[in-house]
């Protein structure tokens, strides 16, 4: 089974779900203009769609009216964020590179822009994003709604890049945000939910543009744990995938190179090798399937990569699933993972996908996973899309509370307004300016007004 390499791993995941069970959508089916989210779990018939072509005709479409509307992006949150029985406003046509400035390296785009397009067209002016999320599909809005974040100790989410910002009030008002101009909308905006009203442009700091290399390997979970923090400094990037009913981890360190671009796509043997290898783990009991995924793991060799910052950052996801995942202080973030991977495999969950663990820095926004004064350890749990994820994150969830966990605003979750307050200083804060600037509620949906008010 040589060949087999952390990417095919990660890539082909969902392969291995052979017995899933579909989850029930969100909202009824019925109706004339149906929406559904990335992975397939949130439905949604909205009463109509706007498109608006510039920000003018958005505001007009604003101030005339009344009634629940929604913005959208890539609909890749997990968490019912979008859906609503008023209009959904799809950001889509106000996307694209709008300016940049070459001696500050920022750079100003349309808020419906994906990640994934932002890269080249940054390249072509001589900069680079200073990270980026695993999947480069969302939009910047909705990643940065959502305190969307990549990994590494030296940064905050991409909400913390953002240098200012345009905002369209429910009422059709136009607002330029920015630290200098109202530093509290502007530490609220930058991760909003979309509760606030509708962004439509985003300046975002860069960086001269730069190539990565990737190194990528398998090694027991406690070695890596004991050597995290060491190889988080040491690395611009450091995390690890642990592997359910395993002792291994796959291992990814990622740093500034000058060499030459290499990072050809794998094999199909490498491909082959792989199908066949999560097929048989699959079909083994959870009880049983430990030496299996652990000869499985010594067998992956070691791979380096070396690309443009933005390709080796992100991937092509293009097995869907959903996914829970909480930010804990980093002080507790080993022994939350301990927990779950030994709840993992006492209870004998039957999971193949491998989790995710990484470092993200502190930032001053009011409500993303790492606002406040202490840097925090992220960690994912995943459900492809064809089962049930509610059984196993359900189990998982409470542990992540008993470490101080707080939730990533499109992962799924079941927290509301009362145990939000306890997690955020400033959550009350985020209450009373949205009061203001939407009293009558026109950005609140049934999943919101659980967040924000009941």
């Amino acid at each position: 089974m040589a060949g087999l390499t952390r990417r095919n791993l990660l890539a082909g995941c969902a392969l291995s779900a052979l017995y899933g069970i579909a989850r029930p959508g969100y909202g009824d089916t019925a109706g004339s203009l149906p929406w559904r989210n990335w992975s397939g779990g949130i439905v949604a018939n909205p009463k109509g769609r706007v498109a608006p072509a510039s920000e003018a005709e958005l505001m007009e479409f604003l101030a005339s009216t009344t009634g629940p509307v929604r913005p959208v992006g890539s609909g890749h949150s997990f968490t019912p964020l979008v859906p609503t029985d008023g209009h959904l406003i799809v950001i889509d046509r106000l996307a694209g590179l709008q300016n940049h400035d070459p001696g500050a390296l920022t750079a100003t785009f349309g808020a419906g822009t994906r990640l994934g397009d932002m890269g080249p067209a940054l390249a072509n002016v001589g900069q680079g994003m200073l990270n980026l999320p695993d999947i480069d599909r969302q939009t910047l809005a909705g990643a940065t709604a959502t305190a969307t974040h990549g990994t590494g100790i030296g940064f905050t989410c991409l909400s913390g890049f953002v240098t200012s910002l345009r905002l369209i009030t429910p009422n059709g008002e136009a607002i330029d945000v920015s630290a200098e101009k109202n530093p509290d909308l502007f530490n609220a905006a930058r991760v909003s939910l979309g509760a606030l009203g509708v962004v439509t442009s985003m300046t975002v700091q860069n960086r001269n543009n730069y190539r990565l290399k990737a190194k990528s390997w398998a090694q027991p979970i406690e070695e890596v744990l004991e050597s995290f923090d060491e190889q988080a400094a040491k690395h611009r990037h450091f995390e690890m995938f642990p592997l359910t009913h395993s002792d291994y981890a796959l291992t990814l360190a990622i740093d500034e190179t000058d060499e030459e671009i290499n990072n050809p796509p794998p094999s199909e043997e490498e491909a082959a090798a792989f199908d066949l290898a999560m097929k048989g783990w699959a079909l083994v009991a959870p009880r049983f399937r430990k030496p299996l995924v652990n000869g499985l793991a010594k067998m992956i060799g070691p791979t380096e990569a070396v690309d443009e910052s933005y390709k080796i950052l992100s991937n092509i996801r293009n097995n869907r699933f959903n996914e829970m995942e909480y930010s804990v202080p980093l002080e507790n973030g080993a022994k939350c993972l301990r927990e779950v991977l030994r709840t993992i495999t006492e209870k004998e969950i039957d999971v193949v996908f491998p989790l995710e663990y990484r470092y993200v820095s502190r930032d001053d926004t009011w409500l993303s996973m790492s606002a406040g004064e202490e840097d925090h350890a992220a960690i994912s749990i995943h459900r492809t899309s064809e089962e049930d994820y509610r059984p196993y994150f359900d189990l998982i969830e409470p542990i992540f509370w008993k470490y101080g966990g707080r939730p990533h605003w499109g992962k799924v979750h079941s927290l509301g307004a009362k145990e939000l307050t306890r997690l955020y200083p400033h959550f009350k804060d985020f209450q009373e300016l949205r009061r203001r600037l939407d009293p009558a509620n026109r950005m609140l949906n049934e999943h919101l007004r659980k967040l924000f008010i009941a």
